[in-house]
């Protein structure tokens, strides 16, 4: 058993109600938790089909969502709310799984998720002194200045667990609330640092452009994964359509700022080598492609994935980046589609 599985005991749980105001009470209970039933049963084992759509906001979004992760179809932030990511990686698991394609969760669409992961959904985590011990760092907002340090790393310790965890920091204090959040201190997050790459994977990525979502395939050229992306307009540094393929992964990299290659940027901007770290303009992972300057890399702005403008590059999370490069090697193919 390795170290972090032995801190992610797993919760099973009692009362979880979807009322913001009980599902704060609930979360108190289940992280002050020694003495009497915990908090997050009905999270856990809470196996009613429930049926949701976009602009939906309760546990049972944040129940699916950890279920996409879990099943390599990502929702982005596991936030609780049925957002645009959330609609789009809820499309293409129906696709790829043979369901009617609506973009909402109905019976059928829960029923082939939970069999998909069948591991509780929610953990305990217990906050490590080295955790807490950062070091945490403000990310300057001028690239001169960013230039003149060491690393990028994250801006808090909840930053840092939000990232680990795939979760939103507001949510994930959400999910713990009045817990400070410290060395020692035992937490309530999302299990999703266990779950497995799709069998079968290719070497073969397909982006779609109108949906904003890059896709895996496997061996029969079927989508078997997918993430959410930020892309560039058509008026800022297009996404070409057509073939590329996957030059180079670079993990922790630095990034050449080069204001005469990105549109926007202030007039007297000045080259300069960004030091790498998570909060790197290209976040924690690169996949250099073979269209010059362009890449497939994390973000130190998880939220704004799927919603966002680039200057050209493929944008994921810094986790997603992660997953990506675990399965993907130099030589991959990348078909850009309409």
């Amino acid at each position: 058993m390795t170290l972090l599985s032995r801190r992610l005991l797993l919760v099973s749980a009692t009362a979880f109600s979807l009322a913001p105001a009980a599902w704060a009470a609930s979360g108190k209970a289940a992280a002050q938790g020694a003495s009497g039933a915990l908090a997050f049963d009905t999270f856990n084992a809470d196996d009613a089909s429930p049926t949701l759509a976009q602009g939906a906001r309760s546990a049972a979004v944040a129940r699916a969502q950890i279920l996409l992760d879990r099943a390599w179809f990502s929702p982005g932030e596991i936030d609780g709310a049925f957002g645009k990511n959330m609609q789009r990686m809820v499309r293409a698991f129906q696709r790829c799984n043979g369901l009617k394609d609506s973009g909402r969760i109905d019976a059928e669409t829960w029923r082939a998720l939970r069999q998909a992961s069948t591991e509780p959904l929610l953990a305990r985590y217990t906050v490590t002194e080295k955790d807490a011990a950062g070091p945490f760092a403000k990310t300057p907002a001028d690239m001169a200045e960013r230039a003149k340090l060491k690393a990028l790393p994250y801006e808090s310790l909840v930053e840092m667990l939000g990232e680990r965890f795939h979760v939103n920091p507001d949510f994930l204090k959400r999910l713990n609330p009045g817990v400070e959040i410290a060395a020692a201190t035992e937490l309530v997050v999302p299990n999703v640092r266990d779950s497995k790459a799709p069998e079968r994977l290719s070497q073969q990525l397909e982006i779609d452009k109108s949906e904003r979502v890059l896709f895996v395939l496997d061996k029969d050229g079927q989508a078997v994964a997918g993430f959410p992306i930020s892309i560039g307009n058509e008026d800022n540094d297009p996404l070409p359509l057509g073939g590329m393929a996957i030059k180079n992964v670079a993990e922790s990299p630095s990034f050449t700022y080069n204001p005469s290659l990105l549109k926007n940027s202030p007039k007297d901007a000045e080259k300069a080598e960004i030091p790498p770290g998570p909060n790197n303009p290209v976040g924690s992972i690169w996949l250099g492609l073979t269209k010059p300057h362009w890449g497939i890399h994390g973000t130190p702005d998880p939220a704004t994935v799927g919603h966002s403008e680039t200057n050209g590059c493929i944008h994921l999370t810094n986790w997603d980046a992660e997953r990506l490069a675990k399965v993907i090697k130099a030589g991959a193919k990348v078909e850009v589609k309409a």
